[in-house]
């Protein structure tokens, strides 16, 4: 039997801005796994550098700002733990190596 694909989703739930000039200081996101039977997910926020150049806030796109959060957080390399991390969960879900309770 094959082991499902896990689907990894970033989303950015809230950004933080100073309304003077629309510059996004901090990024609030969540990550989650899913393989079709089980799921884990992940939250964080991060402080984003000024750019030397803005883009208007309302030009602002989800996926630029994904963008902005993987560099934030430490590119490839950060994103690739994150990801190995939920997987971790979901392999624990599916092939559990501990166990509560009582034997009563």
């Amino acid at each position: 039997m094959s082991t499902p694909t896990t689907t990894f989703t970033w989303t950015i739930n809230s950004l933080d801005r100073e309304t003077s000039d629309g510059y996004v200081f901090q990024a609030h996101y969540s990550v989650s796994a899913n393989d079709g039977t089980y799921s884990a997910g992940a939250y964080g926020s991060i402080g984003l550098e000024r750019p030397e150049t803005l883009v208007a806030y309302s030009d602002l796109t989800e996926e630029t700002c994904i963008g902005w959060v993987k560099a934030a957080i430490g590119g490839d390399e950060k994103v690739t733990e994150i990801q190995t991390a939920l997987q971790a969960q979901i392999d624990e879900q599916r092939t559990p190596t501990k166990g509560a309770g009582v034997p009563w």
